[in-house]
């Protein structure tokens, strides 16, 4: 009995450990011009593709905990709630489209550290179809920082989380 005890909570641990990394399938809708819609069907799927390399879409909006070890990012988890706010990253990545000759997309990162944070960015638009390398501002400490593209933008991919002096 205790076997079994012991496996049922290592296996409700192991699900809702994995719940929690996994974003739950939805359905993508954004304006990818002035005419025409773009729709896509996102599966369940981990937010974390690899270790600290995190894809979010448009419309998402996600905490991220990180373990500092060495003056490192050494483990990032998503989580439900910013309940750390002095280890949690929040991410949120959003289109404007009211005005469809105007459609901008929105990415906004808080950075809870004492120390400048940085990372790369590719994207993925709905018009090229390819992912494109972007630049990205350092986050200065215990700020946020709001980058902006004058387009459409389906999907990020967020890498290379890092300190900077």
């Amino acid at each position: 009995m205790k076997i079994h005890l012991t496996l049922a909570i290592s296996l409700l641990f192991s699900i809702n450990n994995f719940s929690q990394n996994n974003r739950k399938a939805f359905t993508l809708e954004i304006a990818a011009n002035e005419t025409q819609q773009y729709k896509a069907e996102i599966p369940e799927s981990p937010y974390f593709v690899k270790e600290k390399i995190l894809q979010i879409y448009c419309g998402e909006k996600v905490f991220i905990e990180c373990e500092i070890a060495k003056d490192t990012i050494s483990t990032m988890k998503i989580v439900e709630k910013n309940i750390n706010p002095k280890k949690t990253i929040e991410i949120e990545f959003t289109q404007d489209s009211k005005d469809r000759k105007d459609i901008s997309t929105m990415l906004v990162v808080k950075n809870p550290f004492d120390k400048k944070l940085n990372y790369n960015a590719i994207m993925y638009t709905p018009i090229s179809q390819t992912w494109k390398p972007t630049s990205i501002i350092p986050i200065r400490p215990k700020l946020q920082n709001f980058e902006t593209w004058p387009h459409a933008i389906i999907t990020l991919v967020l890498e290379g989380w890092r300190f900077e002096n």
